[in-house]
């Protein structure tokens, strides 16, 4: 894949069981708090479901692609959380890609 010079959004949706959500955020939060100090890292929002507290959707913002596959997913900070995730969530997490089209 080849470095884009437009932002892209990384929205990962992730359905937690109930019983799992403090853990969830346990294994998350440190990865949120790391990442913020990256080069190429722009922002990130977590929104949880007003009517569901187990249903969380990250949006993750980065300048290059690449960086992210290749250097980013790998980092140590993210591996309690990649170990353990599939086994708090009720489905398996939904990822998508987004740019922007226009914004104020």
């Amino acid at each position: 894949m080849t470095s884009h010079t437009q932002p892209e959004t990384y929205v990962i949706t992730f359905h937690v069981l109930p019983e799992q959500v403090g853990r969830f955020l346990a294994l998350l939060d440190p990865v949120l708090d790391a990442m913020r100090h990256e080069q190429t890292f722009v922002r990130y929002t977590l929104h949880v479901d007003p009517e569901r507290s187990n249903v969380f959707q990250l949006h993750e913002t980065w300048t290059d692609r690449a960086d992210v596959l290749k250097v980013q997913l790998n980092r140590s900070y993210r591996a309690a959380f990649h170990e353990n995730i599939d086994a708090l969530l009720v489905e398996p997490r939904h990822i998508a890609i987004w740019t922007v089209a226009r914004s104020a």
